[in-house]
């Protein structure tokens, strides 16, 4: 099954890919390799999930705004490419989560966009990662992924 059927099939709808928001590309294509900038938990304009984890945020509403930054880096895939089933594999991951000082389950927040990934792309999803805690993000984002892929 492709990657675009999968999405149908799960009745996904990818939002429009966010605009970059400075001097800067949302993908760069380099060889067989895309880099992916990080996006952040935005859903028709408009911020979904603000402030930090261990404030304002549990890791589960956390883990659904990192949820909500895999289907902006998804659509920015397929403004790139003009199809996910160009994507051969997902090769890294990196995710941030604003949290509070001392803030230790990243793991747990980031797993809501690597679980979306693997539910889609099978085996093609599965990836390195880094799930890092930040004082801050822009726009009091709760959590920003930036990802590499392999094209086919």
């Amino acid at each position: 099954m492709s990657f675009e059927a999968k999405l149908k099939e799960l009745a996904i709808d990818l939002p429009k890919p966010p605009a970059a928001a400075g001097s800067y590309l949302p993908a760069v294509q380099a060889g067989n390799l895309l880099h992916l900038a990080g996006v952040l938990c935005i859903r028709d304009g408009a911020m979904t999930h603000v402030g930090q984890v261990g404030r304002e945020h549990t890791v589960e509403t956390a883990a659904a705004g990192a949820r909500v930054c895999a289907l902006n880096l998804l659509a920015n895939i397929r403004a790139a490419l003009g199809s996910l089933d160009k994507v051969k594999r997902f090769v890294a991951l990196n995710g941030f989560v604003n949290g509070v000082s001392g803030f230790s389950d990243s793991p747990a927040v980031i797993n809501g966009a690597s679980d979306l990934i693997v539910q889609i792309f099978g085996d093609a999803g599965k990836h390195a990662r880094a799930a890092v805690a930040v004082a801050g993000l822009p726009r009091n984002s709760t959590v920003e992924i930036t990802a590499i892929v392999e094209v086919a």
